[in-house]
């Protein structure tokens, strides 16, 4: 495999691949269409990402609660279906399927959008969907490389494997700069479907890779079990409900930020145009800073200081931002926040989450990790986004709410290290294991 991939490559290319890819020979097409996948799944995301931003402001800030719990029990009515897809169905046919599905949304939103039928309700129906659509497609991705790789080989290749998903995500905003004046927003739809088939394809291709019979008869195997085993194993282990607590308390840091960000955004800058290119501005940053963590950085720091340490750097810039923001609430440090959150989180905090879960089993790499990701998200998304309203209706302001969300982020923090190490003990427990059966 890996010498039919290296033999057609130029000697050059070879060897630039060997320093940028911390992968193994037997590894590298798995981790080159990983990269692919990646790339092309949130390329697709990002043309979408600003034009929901721009249709929640269209559709009124307040009613972004109600969008949020909306989004919720559209994701609480689809996890049995998702349930019965990942039991009754091998892995190789149930990913095409579920990215399939968000093909054929996207090509009714484009005609009702391109249609002007019901502006209104279709803006906020579009940003549920695409919150959904999010949530799940990433999800979906993640299972599938925890399922794929071991601890060791996440620490490595996590980091380059997101890298791909950064670089797509500062393509997807490019497009939506460049294009969404002269096009109009609705047609930006169409690039998004392509970038889905290609992601689907980079799938296909990716299960094709994997050389070991492990990979190779997991990808032929159901996982089986209960529609509803995502919940059985969340609430009886104590480590899923440390991480389903971890991946609540992102929740809470990202709705807090977003609401506020939205409101200052409302408030200051006027026109869909404008406020679209705002956020896909923040998007571009984002993306250009975490491609350059993770190219140089993030497989480097997770083996030097662990998931813990790695998990615990993104709530430590949220109680520094909720402190600055508290004293100086404006547009331009919600903004600044924004962009550091959310490059702390896709360089070094969401690698160290998705190796929190290489060490579990194989039906709680796709149920339970989805029911966390999905779920327990999106649930905690409605939660907080009612939270921010009513401390907002007792007059509190933008500065007061951000002083009230420090000691949760310090306890977030807190949190991290703890997962860290049960998870470092994990991953010594199955090493010893795997040495014992090779003996």
């Amino acid at each position: 495999m890996t010498a039919a991939v290296q033999g057609g490559l130029p000697g050059v290319l070879q060897r630039w691949l060997r320093k940028a890819v911390p992968a193994t020979p037997a590894e590298l097409a798995a981790a080159l269409w990983s990269f692919g996948y990646f790339f092309a799944l949130l390329a697709g995301y990002y043309v979408l990402r600003p034009l929901r931003d721009q249709m929640g402001i269209a559709g009124g800030t307040r009613a972004l609660p109600w969008l949020f719990t909306a989004t919720f029990v559209t994701l609480l009515a689809a996890q049995p279906v998702y349930g019965a897809l990942v039991a009754r169905l091998p892995r190789a046919r149930f990913i095409p399927i579920v990215y399939h599905f968000f093909v054929l949304n996207l090509a009714i939103f484009w005609l009702l959008l391109a249609l002007d039928v019901a502006p209104v309700i279709v803006a906020r129906v579009f940003f549920v969907w695409v919150s959904v659509f999010n949530l799940f497609a990433v999800a979906v991705f993640w299972s599938f490389m925890a399922d794929l790789f071991t601890s060791e080989q996440g620490k490595r290749l996590f980091g380059f494997i997101g890298a791909g998903g950064t670089a797509g995500a500062l393509l997807g905003p490019v497009i939506t700069i460049a294009l969404s004046v002269p096009l109009g927003p609705h047609n930006l739809l169409i690039a998004a479907i392509v970038f889905l088939e290609i992601a689907v394809f980079c799938a296909a291709r990716l299960e094709r890779s994997v050389g070991s019979p492990q990979g190779q008869r997991h990808s032929e195997q159901r996982v089986g079990g209960s529609v509803f085993a995502g919940l059985s194993g969340l609430v009886r282990s104590p480590y899923l409900l440390g991480v389903a607590a971890w991946v609540s308390l992102l929740s809470f840091g990202a709705t807090m930020l977003y609401l506020m960000q939205a409101n200052l955004v409302s408030a200051n800058v006027q026109g869909a145009g404008a406020q679209t290119r705002i956020f896909a501005s923040v998007d571009l940053i984002v993306g250009l800073l975490t491609l350059a963590t993770q190219v140089f950085a993030t497989g480097h720091f997770l083996k030097r200081f662990g998931t813990g340490i790695a998990a615990a750097a993104l709530p430590a810039v949220y109680v520094v931002g909720f402190v600055v923001l508290w004293w100086s609430p404006g547009l331009m440090v919600v903004l600044v926040f924004q962009v550091v959150q959310r490059w702390m989180n896709f360089a070094i905090a969401n690698p160290a989450r998705q190796v929190f879960f290489t060490v579990v089993g194989r039906e709680e790499k796709y149920k339970a990790k989805n029911m966390i990701d999905v779920v327990v998200y999106r649930g905690s998304d409605a939660l907080y986004s009612w939270v921010y309203d009513s401390v907002q209706a007792l007059g509190l302001k933008i500065g007061a709410i951000a002083l009230c969300a420090v000691p949760v982020a310090l306890g977030w923090t807190l949190l991290s290290l703890a997962l860290g190490r049960r998870q470092e003990r994990r991953a010594g427990l199955q090493d010893g294991h795997a040495k014992e059966q090779s003996a």
